[in-house]
């Protein structure tokens, strides 16, 4: 096993020569993610690059590897946790392994079985590229939920490019550093990019539970997995069967992802996910059980008494670290790891908790995907609400009030709650849901976006329109309301926001991140649940707290939940205001040619006198302007 970055690429007989320097200088722009080992193969007709961070096998697993005679090279990042049994199964068919690798494992898995059917014997998270020579076939593939990333792009004489990170592919002299102005649109909408798009023209992530394939110069790319909606929905015998089937599953995940010959821990933010992780690391026998808290100084944002509490019950090795407004001199410096923009505030806390994890261990297990398995977010309770007659009326009469008040200073004040929930209402269910998640109106996109870029998107509205949500609304239909609220999540927010946040800045310091609850097989179980045992009542994630009173204190269980943020809206006002005020001024936003500069103004002077909450909308274009001067 070996948390890894890949990198490279594969020509036709026509195409223009590379080197083996060419694929070493890609590797090189990712040795965070694999400071441990280098490898480079190259044949001519393709060109594999590995950076190795060793788990498992730490002498033998060096890459790219290939099978007995060579016909067959990968450059694998990742990690299949259900391995060793595959591979006992290769032996017995006549496989010889020379490494205790679960990479060798992949190799001779694709030889006995062929693609894609040899990855659904696998649980874990990977991204890799084959390289078989007997058919000249590229084959990329990335897992099912989405954990690891993976970009390609094709150039004019059909070469392919690809690698971990985006930086990788912008190595090639021939790939133009040009901005997608859709890719643009969605992250000043959502605050990240979702999958097929990258924020450079003509360069494409390959989506979650998909395989690219390529031959001859020609790129096919097929999804092999999805959460699909039971097709016989009968519910489970019982709501006490499903805890006991959900609390084995929850624990099967755990265990495979303790597999590891270096130290490993895991995040605890106190709240029920990350908790859980923790407490069913303990109950396996985990030893020594390390974890490791972010908190603030505000009162209404820290969290660490609660994590605290949990660490001393499952009597762990705790560590603990206060973010001030000082770390966000941290910008540029993330900016360049994350290689787009991306709107999360929390990539702070979530690297500064990596660097401190990776002071004492090299693994770490976290908590992400619980809240959109089991409906964790306010969102699906205003889903809910937005259903219930008369409920559009009142939500737009308090919306109206709400409006007129100045922006509580607590991190989730009623008024900021009403105010954000009632913008949606008179929307369908599948359209309402996203407008939930999205930071930029139409109205203030007419107001903010040039000629120019309106234009080049299709118009002010086309982000509805455009994949991949169109696909995502029509695939939720199939679920019930409840389930179909998740699925939209869980194939955009998740995969593209958060995923893309915990690999990049875990990354960032050289560790590896698992997150136990978004093994497939729990995923699967999960979306066959009724959506009635996720959201019942005002209760969010009904059936997951109740199966875990077994394991947890109620009051972890049932308190209010706060969400990992950081107070962005404070710092902006005070400690960041210079940043602001020099990044988005007048002259960088005119030289950028993107944006209108009046409404900026306006934003920026009613942030900052407290009339209005512009937090999102003025650090996506802050991060944007950064990246804009960093990385073009």
């Amino acid at each position: 096993m070996a948390m890894c970055g890949i990198c490279g690429l594969v020509r036709t007989a026509e195409g223009a020569a590379f080197s083996r320097e060419l694929v070493g200088r890609m590797c090189g722009t990712i040795v965070h993610r694999g400071p441990d080992d280098e490898g480079v193969y190259a044949d001519g007709r393709a060109g594999l690059g590995n950076r190795r961070l060793s788990i498992i096998d730490v002498k033998g697993g060096h890459q790219p590897l290939s099978n007995e005679d060579g016909t067959i090279w990968i450059a694998y990042n990742g990690e299949a946790y259900n391995f060793a049994e595959i591979r006992d199964e290769l032996r017995n068919r006549g496989h010889v392994f020379s490494t205790r690798s679960d990479t060798e494992t992949i190799v001779h898995a694709y030889e006995e079985w062929g693609a894609p059917a040899f990855i659904e014997r696998f649980r874990g998270m990977f991204a890799f590229a084959l390289w078989d020579k007997r058919t000249e076939t590229l084959l990329l593939m990335r897992d099912r939920v989405g954990v690891k990333p993976l970009y390609y792009t094709q150039l004019p004489d059909r070469t392919l490019v690809f690698g971990s990170e985006l930086k990788t592919i912008l190595i090639h002299p021939d790939v133009r550093r040009e901005v997608e102005p859709a890719a643009l649109d969605f992250y000043l909408t959502l605050e990240y990019v979702p999958a097929p798009y990258a924020m450079f023209k003509n360069v494409f992530k390959l989506p979650a539970g998909h395989f690219l394939t390529w031959k001859d110069g020609r790129i096919e790319v097929k999804r092999y997995w999805d959460v699909e909606p039971d097709p016989d929905p009968r519910p489970p015998a019982s709501f006490s069967a499903a805890q006991d089937e959900l609390y084995a599953l929850l624990k099967e995940s755990v265990k495979l992802r303790l597999v590891s010959d270096v130290p490993l821990g895991a995040f605890l933010s106190g709240g029920i996910d990350s908790s859980a992780v923790v407490g069913l690391m303990r109950e396996l026998g985990a030893e020594p059980l390390r974890t490791f808290s972010i908190g603030f100084t505000d009162p209404t944002y820290n969290e660490l008494a609660h994590a605290r509490r949990i660490a001393e019950r499952f009597r762990t090795e705790h560590e603990e670290l206060v973010l001030e407004p000082k770390a966000l001199e941290l910008t540029e410096k993330l900016v360049r790891h994350l290689d787009e923009p991306l709107g999360d505030f929390s990539i702070f806390p979530t690297y500064l908790v990596s660097e401190m994890a990776r002071r004492r261990v090299a693994v770490a297990l976290s908590g992400d995907g619980g809240d959109e398995l089991f409906a964790g977010y306010e969102h699906y309770l205003a889903q809910r609400m937005a259903r219930w007659p008369g409920v559009a009326a009142a939500a737009r009469a308090a919306g109206a009030v709400a409006g007129r008040l100045p922006p509580s200073k607590k991190k989730k004040g009623t008024w900021n709650k009403i105010r954000r929930f009632t913008q949606a209402f008179d929307q369908d269910a599948g359209h309402r849901h996203l407008r939930w998640m999205m930071f930029l109106s139409d109205g203030m996109k007419r107001e903010l976006y040039g000629p120019a870029f309106r234009e080049a998107i299709g118009g002010i509205g086309a982000l509805r329109r455009r994949d991949p949500f169109p696909a995502h609304f029509q695939a939720m239909n199939g679920f019930d309301d409840r389930t179909g609220e998740l699925y939209l999540d869980f194939k955009t927010y998740l995969v593209d926001d958060i995923m893309v946040k915990v690999d990049r800045m875990s990354m960032a310091v050289s560790l590896e991140a698992r997150e136990p609850l978004l093994d497939h097989k729990l995923v699967e179980f999960a979306f066959r649940l009724p959506g009635d045992w996720k959201l019942r009542g005002g209760t969010t994630k009904w059936i997951f707290k109740k199966t875990l009173e077994r394991l947890l204190p109620r009051e972890t269980l049932y308190r209010k939940k706060e969400g990992f943020s950081i107070p962005i809206k404070h710092w902006l006002a005070t400690d960041l205001r210079d940043l602001m005020e020099e990044t988005l001024s007048e002259k960088r936003i005119r030289e950028g040619g993107w944006f209108a500069y009046a409404p900026i103004r306006r934003m920026i002077d009613a942030h900052a006198a407290g009339r209005e909450n512009f937090s999102h909308q003025l650090w996506a274009l802050l991060v944007f302007e950064i990246w804009r001067g960093t990385c073009l």
